[in-house]
């Protein structure tokens, strides 16, 4: 690094430095979100210095990102994308590509999957042609169960694609045994859970693949961006040709002939020697990420630890200071799970003396962000009543939460002070209508 950037880098982190002074906590003035990235003077310098480099397109500090992260995550392999929802839509496309030969889905196969949930879980199994089959959650946990699942399964069914829920961890180790008994995949939708464990074991490494996001609201954030994560090194090798437009050589934009046979394959129809950098084996897209992005994607993971401790300790504040307060479910913990929570969900009881607009109104108005438990049942949203779908048993869970069900903020930029007001607030609301 120059003399003359070193100075710039500088003077960015003072530039952050000064920017932040004189931002305390208000009641009732600062808006306390729901979720929001937490960004420091690395992260600020991280940006500039990839900024004063150029590194305009995926390079090193997306190799470098794409390594640390699936090291992190215990997998093999880390792929970057420009969303978590590509991420998903790579994960699933993947499962149909010609490579798995007879184990690929087809059109018209099932894939299981949750009714309660954010939509671009379930879009790339409409997009790929597959059928969603939906079936319920729990009320606290807001996961389905194994039992659900296994009862879900049909002739059809081929795959398995469940987010756990805000942060939550689903019963993947028993959804994964089931899995594995009836030869279905298994996609884990992490977005909103890295750093969680159920039994021990971090989520994300159960499944066939992972996906994970970093969009600001997230655990770490890129500004935009998302990942793919697997131990498979033939899903790694479907995954990156469907991102990289669909072409079948694996060098680098920048890189020629790592295979030493550039111009010695003869594939499909096309003349022999055809240059293999445009020899394309999927029908693709272009999904990645840019090293600007991966550069405040490397910071950030620098302090993962800390962010997913201080979610979980917001969250059992806000757990503990609310506990016992009538007309509302709380959240609960999946047994055997140790979450790193996205948000706190709170379902208002159908025969409380208050309703759930009037509650969040309430909240809104004390500057407490609010945010509904994504679609709710997404059955019942536009864009899917004339979707091929299947669903299993009720969805009476599901509808509760399309009406009852918001969540609040447990993010690391909540301070204590913070938590205090939210839980002094409800209190005084729940309190005044009894």
């Amino acid at each position: 690094m120059s003399d003359r950037a070193a100075h710039i880098l500088d003077e960015v982190r003072k530039y952050h430095h000064d920017s932040q002074e004189g931002r305390g906590f208000v009641p009732g003035v600062t808006e306390i979100w729901p979720s929001g990235a937490v960004l420091d003077e690395d992260d600020r310098a991280a940006l500039v210095e990839a900024a004063l480099e150029m590194r305009i397109a995926a390079g090193r500090s997306s190799r470098k990102f794409e390594s640390a992260f699936a090291r992190r995550l215990k997998r093999r392999k880390a792929h970057l994308t420009n969303s978590g929802s590509s991420a998903n839509l790579l994960a699933v496309s993947a499962l149909t590509s010609h490579v798995l030969e007879d184990m690929r889905l087809r059109p018209g196969d099932e894939v299981i999957t949750v009714a309660a949930g954010f939509p671009t879980t379930v879009n790339p199994i409409l997009q790929n042609g597959l059928t969603p089959v939906f079936v319920d959650v729990e009320l606290g946990t807001y996961n389905a169960t194994a039992a659900r699942v296994a009862e879900a399964i049909g002739p059809r069914t081929r795959a398995i694609i469940i987010a756990h829920a805000l942060g939550n961890p689903f019963q993947v180790a028993e959804i994964a045994q089931l899995a594995t008994d009836h030869g279905l995949f298994l996609i884990e939708d992490n977005c909103d859970a890295v750093g969680s464990t159920y039994d021990g074991r971090l989520t994300g490494t159960f499944g066939d693949m992972t996906t994970v996001s970093f969009y600001p609201a997230h655990h770490l954030t890129m500004g935009e961006g998302g990942c793919v994560l697997t131990s498979n090194l033939t899903f790694a090798r479907i995954v990156e040709s469907l991102r990289d437009w669909g072409r079948d050589c694996w060098c680098e934009p920048s890189e020629n002939n790592k295979c030493l046979k550039r111009f010695d394959y003869q594939m499909g129809t096309l003349p022999a020697g055809y240059d293999h950098k445009y020899i394309f084996s999927h029908v693709g897209y272009n999904l990645k990420s840019t090293d600007i992005q991966a550069a405040l994607g490397l910071t950030q993971l620098a302090k993962l630890d800390a962010f997913c401790a201080a979610r979980r300790a917001n969250w059992r504040r806000l757990r503990d200071g609310l506990d016992g307060i009538p007309h509302l479910i709380l959240p609960e913990a999946t047994e055997r799970s140790d979450p790193s929570w996205f948000g706190f969900a709170i379902t208002v009881a159908p025969d409380a003396p208050f309703s759930r607009a009037e509650f969040v109104d309430f909240l809104e108005g004390r500057k407490i962000g609010t945010r509904r438990l994504f679609a709710g049942n997404l059955t019942r949203h536009p864009a899917y009543l004339d979707q091929p779908h299947r669903v299993v048993g009720d969805l009476t869970n599901s509808d509760i939460i399309t009406e009852q069900t918001f969540w609040i903020g447990v993010y690391p930029a909540i301070t204590e002070d913070m938590i205090d007001y939210v839980i002094a607030s409800i209190t005084g609301f729940v309190g005044s209508h009894r």
